[in-house]
Formats: C-alpha cells, sequence, structure tokens
C-alpha cells in the first residue's frame, strides 16, 4: 500500500483478503490455535516463526489492527495492548530497567505524569521532568549517564501545548537515546511524528482511533530508526536467557524493540486487548481521516466563538492565531489541531461547575476523542491526584475546562455553549 494516499490506506491498508477470505477483518475470538507437528509449535515458542498459538502473545484480529497502525505511523511493526498507559508502560520498561533515568516533558497527561513520577520511581526508574519550551542546553543538562529515553506528547493533554519536534529529536541526537513521543491526540493523519525525528510512538487507541468511546486499548509503534547497539541497551544486543540465549538485534535487525515488547513484556506482564476490541479499533481507522478532518474544523470554530464571549477569559487551542503554539502547529499539524481546546471560564471552579450543570447537547465526562462533544474539569479529575503546584507544573489551571469537541454540527455545540455560559 505504499503508493497509496493516507486516506486509502486508513480504508484498506494493511488487510488485502484472497479469494473466498472476508471482505472485512474478522473476529477471531479464541484463546489458542491448533497444530499438528510439535516442531511446528517449537518454531513458534522459539520465534522462528510469527503465526498465532496463544492470544496473550498474539491474534489474528489484533495483528490486522496492529499493522495498519504500523503502516499509517511508517513503522516497521506494533503492539496492541489493553489501554494507552499499558502502551507507555511498555515502552518504557522495554528499555529501562531499575537504576536507569528517563527525561520527559512535564506537559503531559496526569496520569502518565503519575505513571512516570511514582509507579515507575518504585521500579527503580527515575524521571526528571522539563519545560519542553526549554532551550536545548537546559534540557540535556538534566541527562545522567544513564539516562535512556526522552518522552513528549505531540499535543499536551489538556493544556494543548505542540511539541517542538525539531528541538526534542535534537535533544535526543545528542545524548544518544531514543526518543519517545505520545501521538494519541494528533493521530497519524494530522501528524507523523517518525518524519520528525521519533523513534518510538504509542498511542491510546481509546481516543481518536476508536473513536466511538466503546474500548479501552493502546498500540506501541516501532519506528526501527534507532540504533540500540550502541552500548547502552544490553538487553537487547546480548543473549536473553528467557528465549534460549537469542540476540533481539542479531536476530530481528530494525525491528528488535518491539519483537522484545512482544517475546518479553507482553509474555510476562500480560495487557492484552480482547480480539473484539482490535476489531473495533481496526473500525474505527477507516474513518479516521474523515473524523480528524472533523474534529479540527470544529473545534476551531468553537475556539474563536469562545475566544469572543464575555464570560470566557482565555483560550488555548493551536489553531488560533492568537494561540502561543499557532506558528508551530502550523508547522507540525498542517492538516488541522485535533478536537480537543481548553479555556478558563470568569468565575473559577464555581462558575465552570454551574456551565456543566446547564449544557444540554454536551456531556461531561471522563474521556476525550469521542464523536460526541464533551466537557471535563482536569484539576478535579484527572489531574486531582497531583498538588496544586504539580497541577500548575502541568499547566492545569483551577478554572480550566477541556473541551473534546465532537462531530456533530457546529452550530449546535456552539448554541449549547452559548446557552450556558449565558445562565452561568
Amino acid at each position: 500500500m505504499g503508493d497509496y494516499q493516507f486516506d486509502t490506506k486508513c480504508v484498506q491498508g494493511a488487510y488485502r483478503p484472497k479469494a473466498g477470505e472476508p471482505r472485512v477483518i474478522p473476529i477471531v475470538q479464541s484463546t489458542t490455535f491448533s497444530y499438528e507437528d510439535p516442531d511446528q509449535m517449537a518454531d513458534l515458542f522459539d520465534l522462528k516463526a510469527d503465526d498465532p498459538f496463544y492470544t496473550r502473545l498474539g491474534n489474528p484480529t489484533s495483528s490486522h489492527f496492529e499493522n495498519k497502525m504500523a503502516l499509517l505511523e511508517g513503522g516497521v511493526g506494533a503492539l496492541a495492548l489493553s489501554s494507552g498507559q499499558s502502551a507507555n508502560f511498555f515502552a518504557i520498561i522495554n528499555i529501562c530497567n531499575s537504576g536507569d533515568h528517563v527525561i520527559s516533558s512535564s506537559k503531559i497527561y496526569g496520569g502518565t505524569f503519575n505513571l512516570f513520577r511514582v509507579s515507575l520511581r518504585k521500579l527503580g526508574i527515575d524521571t526528571t521532568f522539563v519545560d519542553p519550551d526549554a532551550e536545548i542546553e537546559e534540557i540535556i543538562a538534566c541527562a545522567r549517564p544513564n539516562t535512556k529515553a526522552l518522552f513528549g506528547e505531540t499535543l499536551a493533554n489538556p493544556i494543548l501545548n505542540v511539541l517542538d519536534f525539531s528541538k526534542f529529536s535534537e535533544v535526543a541526537k545528542r545524548l544518544d537515546i531514543p526518543f519517545i513521543v505520545d501521538n494519541t491526540l494528533a493521530t497519524p493523519y494530522l501528524c507523523q511524528p517518525f518524519n520528525l525525528g521519533a523513534n518510538i510512538i504509542v498511542h491510546s487507541a481509546t481516543k481518536y482511533i476508536d473513536g466511538h468511546a466503546t474500548s479501552l486499548g493502546g498500540v506501541l509503534i516501532d519506528g526501527g530508526n534507532y540504533n540500540w547497539d550502541n552500548g547502552k541497551f544490553p538487553d537487547l544486543t546480548e543473549p536473553d536467557e528467557s528465549y534460549h540465549g537469542l540476540r533481539y538485534m542479531e536476530t530481528f535487525g530494525n525491528a528488535a524493540y518491539i519483537v522484545k515488547a512482544r517475546a518479553q513484556l507482553i509474555r510476562d506482564y500480560g495487557c492484552t486487548p480482547s480480539p473484539f476490541n482490535s476489531f473495533l479499533f481496526h473500525l474505527g481507522l477507516e474513518t479516521l481521516h474523515l473524523r480528524m478532518e472533523r474534529h479540527s474544523y470544529n473545534a476551531l470554530k468553537l475556539a474563536k466563538f469562545l475566544e469572543s464571549h464575555p464570560k470566557v477569559s482565555w483560550v488555548r487551542y493551536p489553531g488560533l492565531i492568537t494561540d502561543p503554539y499557532y506558528k508551530i502547529g502550523q508547522r507540525y499539524l498542517p492538516k488541522g489541531q485535533s478536537g480537543i481546546l481548553s479555556f478558563g471560564i470568569k468565575g473559577g471552579v464555581a462558575a465552570g461547575k454551574a456551565l456543566a450543570k446547564h449544557l444540554d447537547l454536551v456531556a461531561m465526562v471522563v474521556h476525550l476523542g469521542d464523536l460526541r462533544t464533551s466537557i471535563l474539569h482536569p484539576a478535579s479529575t484527572t489531574h486531582r491526584q497531583l498538588t496544586e503546584e504539580q497541577q500548575l507544573q502541568c499547566g492545569i489551571q483551577p478554572e480550566m475546562i477541556r473541551v473534546s469537541v465532537g462531530i456533530e454540527d457546529i452550530d449546535d455545540i456552539i448554541k449549547d455553549f452559548d446557552k450556558a455560559l449565558n445562565a452561568v
């Protein structure tokens, strides 16, 4: 499918049925698969063949989803997982051990911030959080001899700063460490981080990939563009005692990272998606290009309306010409800036609560990326485990309202917000 445009790849990429096979990918709802030759099964366990044999390690339906994600992002392979947080977790522990260190943007989703700040530290992996707008030398100064990865989000949830790929990729190159990017809010339709210097991509498939708020899942994608044989990642170059001394780099070349993630992490930690969820994610990808275009269009229209409303004190959306990330947004997200915006309502937290009560079409839910418009108050929900100082470090202000703009008629969305704001 390399000669086809992105939209065509969304619809038909990575699955070409043969005569008599299903036109739509089948749901293979089976935990296991039958074989007749013991030697054939031995080859499966030794990674000499990649046919399915147990759904925890791989399933045909999930494989179709993985193949399409790898195609759309331009990677060499992908691993479907049970949640976006599983993808973030696997992305780090696939290359980090106790005693290692990660540098991360401080402007990231609250759940990821806690994963890095609390849970990974319990495993002995430390994280230094940096302002993504800091100068290159300031970020590099945070590195240690044991630094193993650099992490950031294409569009930060929920403050919507746009990651400076040029700067972050330069930092990663100078430190000779992999650059990991969470591309959830942008999706491969709006941004393809591998073309901008990233080495590993993660997604919460729960969001725009699904697009219909039906399924939890995540995906980890390997760009195949990092040299793991630089002395810093012995787990990828030295013999793996759990696989008869297999050396991933020697055997799998530029796909070593993603093969190791499947062979070790899925085997030992699980975090496997159900085949039905993988089917729904694959189905969602078939309309991703259409939905992201409409999400972006509606979000810009709503942002312009809110910017001019007397009850609103500020609006953050990188598609607004007044936004501090407008220029970099045009550079890295030229087809649109996604469907998430945030704004501050005059009157603070109390006004925000009142706003939610007066909305009819727009729901208040702990979710985003749905085709239905919704709002959330991050300080009291997704980021409530953080202190006020930590919330401000992540860019979360007490009066902030996050809006996930859906694909309904934009006039109806604006009408609902206008009515609710005037009632506050």
